[in-house]
């Protein structure tokens, strides 16, 4: 552990997962810390401080958690006492610069499906003999990933925008964007701060895999200078990935541009939904530029599930199919969503985070039969279904009086899921696909998809 800090003076803003991680590797390397957190945690084995609290004189540089906004009081108070400001993917490049030379850092950002494709393309690396794992957003921190004793040729790192807009250092072989859509508005201030934030991931990047079906994607990086690869679910041109028929094709990492290598067959891509086969292009890019062949990339994506809580059917019964998908907590991998089924019973709702929902309602109104919605911000997507789609019957469910968030009873799944069966006819799909995030009545997202699963077990199994 050659880096040392001994005797320098950091403060850690914020006492999650990412501080803790930070605390712990800071401290073995001597530095004095404190960690500051607008909530005292007293349970935390290191110095706490409440944000009031800190002295900024007191202190030499700070790390930001990626939730922090730069508005931030604290924040503000150390930028004008001139305190250096830096974030954990920055420290963990900069120990890996030392400790693992060697080490190739790959990224990937995206308003929606950015799990589901770090970890197909980690899978696929794997698969072509490299030792590589998903990290950042997903699974280990990246400092917890850099220091592991597993010595990773590889690190996929999924990062958010809040990750993007603190980072300055680290430097990436390829970085993939997936999509750029409304989301985190409350978070960045407005939209185009956000897109600004993730299409900068390209400045850091060397190769840049890109979303040709996101115009988003195309308008922002125009004016960059790196290798661009676009990925598309058309038939690909040269220097491109693609869809030829029923295969996935590439056409930038062979040979001859006018040539195609075959990646995989579209049906060996679980489930087999456009939002899916996007994420399998885009992983299958990361992958190449990685230098891992067609058939170690294939048997990776032929064998690779996606994580709970996306797309996920929990139950077909009497013709109608019942999908969790709570991982959708925002507009655009909603629309996704339903835009995969023909008729859908569409449970929506919670906290839109200051997205509008008059989009994913335009684009999907003839798929979305009915909707049952729930959470503070039900009435928001209630009012775009009113304006921009009159023919949607919806339900609005409050929470149960005496609701807990956390209790085991869970009466609240349980109304929604009898509403629903009451608009669903056989063809239909019921989805739980809600464009907001959960916690105004839900542990997370996963708490959330569980108790539609528990709910549609027991109402309708028992009918």
């Amino acid at each position: 552990m050659p880096i040392n800090f001994s005797k320098v003076r950091i403060l850690i803003l914020g006492g999650g997962v990412t501080g803790t991680a930070l605390a712990n590797s800071l401290v073995r390397r001597g530095a004095h810390i404190a960690i500051a957190d607008d909530k005292k945690n007293e349970g935390s084995s290191f110095k706490t401080l409440l944000t009031n609290e800190v002295d900024v004189s007191e202190w030499d540089t700070a790390l930001v958690s990626p939730g922090w906004k730069p508005s931030h009081p604290l924040l503000r108070k150390l930028e004008e006492a001139g305190v250096a400001i830096t974030n954990e993917v920055d420290l963990a490049w900069m120990i890996k610069q030392e400790e693992a030379p060697h080490q190739r850092w790959f990224a990937l950002t995206g308003t929606n499906g950015k799990t589901t494709t770090v970890e197909m393309a980690a899978a696929a690396m794997r698969a072509g003999g490299l030792h590589a794992m998903a990290c950042g957003n997903v699974g280990d921190t990246v400092i917890d990933a850099v220091e592991s004793r597993e010595k990773y040729d590889v690190l996929v790192l999924e990062l958010s925008s809040f990750q993007i807009h603190w980072m300055k250092s680290a430097q990436f072989t390829a970085s993939a964007i997936l999509n750029i859509a409304d989301d985190h508005t409350d978070w960045h201030g407005d939209y185009e701060e956000y897109a600004r934030t993730k299409i900068s991931l390209l400045d850091s990047s060397s190769t840049g895999i890109l979303n040709a079906d996101d115009s988003e994607v195309v308008k922002r990086s125009v004016h960059w200078k790196g290798r661009k690869v676009f990925f598309t679910l058309d038939t690909p041109g040269p220097g491109e990935i693609g869809v030829v028929e029923e295969i996935l094709v590439d056409r930038a990492f062979v040979a001859d541009p006018q040539e195609a290598a075959m990646i995989c067959e579209l049906t060996e891509i679980k489930p087999t939904v456009p939002h899916n086969v996007s994420n399998a292009l885009a992983a299958a890019g990361l992958a190449r530029a990685a230098g891992v062949n067609h058939e170690s990339i294939r048997s990776a994506l032929a064998a690779f599930t996606p994580g709970r809580h996306r797309i996920e059917e929990i139950l077909s019964s009497g013709g109608i199919t019942w999908i969790d998908d709570s991982k959708a907590t925002n507009p655009h991998a909603a629309s996704a969503s339903i835009m995969s089924a023909l008729s859908v019973v569409w449970i929506a709702g919670g906290l839109a985070k200051g997205a509008r929902m008059d989009e994913l309602v335009n684009r999907c109104s003839k798929r979305i039969k009915a909707a049952v919605l729930i959470g503070e911000d039900k009435s928001l997507i209630a009012k775009a279904l009113r304006e921009n789609a009159p023919h949607v019957a919806i339900l609005e469910i409050n929470t149960p009086a005496g609701y807990q968030i956390g209790s085991a009873e869970n009466s609240l799944m349980e109304d929604v899921v009898a509403a629903a069966r009451e608009f669903a006819v056989e063809g239909d799909t019921v989805l739980l696909a809600p464009a907001c995030a959960s916690m105004d009545q839900f542990t997370n997202y996963a708490d959330r998809g569980d108790r539609f699963a528990q709910a549609v077990k027991k109402v309708i199994s028992s009918e």
